[in-house]
């Protein structure tokens, strides 16, 4: 219901909820078990969801793959070949499923992300590198959600390959200076799916939310930059998106020129 809320709402794309169903992830919980049942139980649910919504438009699936891992910060990530292994068994399970396209969520360090990055390219279909952050401690810089520099992160990540580059999981006042970081070092499209709100054990906090009509100005703001992909996480509803696709272009040319999306 999910899902069909934000079909109906006027998305193109829909993002699977497998976006913490890895495997070391799924073994914290207990369901290590279950990692080929609830990934491609989650496709077939936003293929569902497409066939009772669309109404014969086009609408995409997105294969969530995110490195939000809680026990990283309790010192028990998994070993490197193992992170890779388990990156990569997620991603042939969502392609086995029949998303049309990889989203890696939440790459919040050079390490899992470079290791989720290299996992997803391997499978041959297009790939959204999806860049968190957030202010330093002492407010001077932009950092990945883990600590490490912006620019650090992105010279990193960057060159591994991939189709498009989003700015998610980032606050919406923070998103035109993480989208500079990336034009000024990636050419290809680009994209903006941030939050409002925060997140309080165990839940996402819903008040103070930015109002869609205030959600849209800023949008129109990023679509100026080049911003070809558009879209909300945490706390963006299907009100937000609704304003979206009656407000912004139809199509966006490329910033090279080239193609519109």
């Amino acid at each position: 219901e999910v899902h069909e809320d934000y079909i109906r709402a006027g998305a193109d794309v829909i993002i699977t909820n497998t976006f913490a169903s890895q495997r070391h992830v799924l073994e914290l919980a207990g369901m290590g078990d279950q990692v080929r049942e609830l990934n491609l139980r989650a496709v077939r649910i936003a293929q569902q969801a497409r066939e009772n919504s669309c109404n014969g438009r086009t609408v995409s699936i997105a294969g969530s793959i995110s490195t939000f891992y809680a026990g990283l910060e309790r010192g028990n990530a998994p070993s490197p070949t193992q992170a890779r292994a388990n990156y990569l068994e997620q991603a042939e399970l969502l392609a086995e499923g029949g998303v049309d396209l990889l989203a890696l969520e939440m790459m919040q360090d050079t390490e899992q992300g470079a290791y989720a990055v290299e996992a997803a390219v391997k499978i041959g279909m297009p790939v959204w590198i999806g860049i968190s952050c957030k202010l330093s401690e002492d407010g001077s810089s932009l950092q990945l959600t883990r600590g490490q520099s912006l620019e650090d992160g992105l010279d990193v990540l960057l060159p591994l390959g991939g189709s498009a580059v989003t700015v998610m999981h980032t606050l919406t006042e923070h998103t035109i200076r993480v989208l500079r970081a990336v034009m000024a070092r990636w050419s290809g499209s680009v994209g903006a799916y941030p939050h409002s709100g925060r997140f309080v054990m165990p839940n996402w906090q819903f008040h103070d939310i930015i109002s869609p009509s205030a959600y849209l100005i800023e949008a129109q703001k990023w679509v100026q930059m080049g911003v070809q992909i558009v879209g909300g996480c945490c706390g963006i509803g299907p009100d937000h998106i609704r304003l979206l696709r009656e407000k912004l272009p139809k199509e966006i040319p490329s910033r090279r020129g080239e193609e519109r999306i």
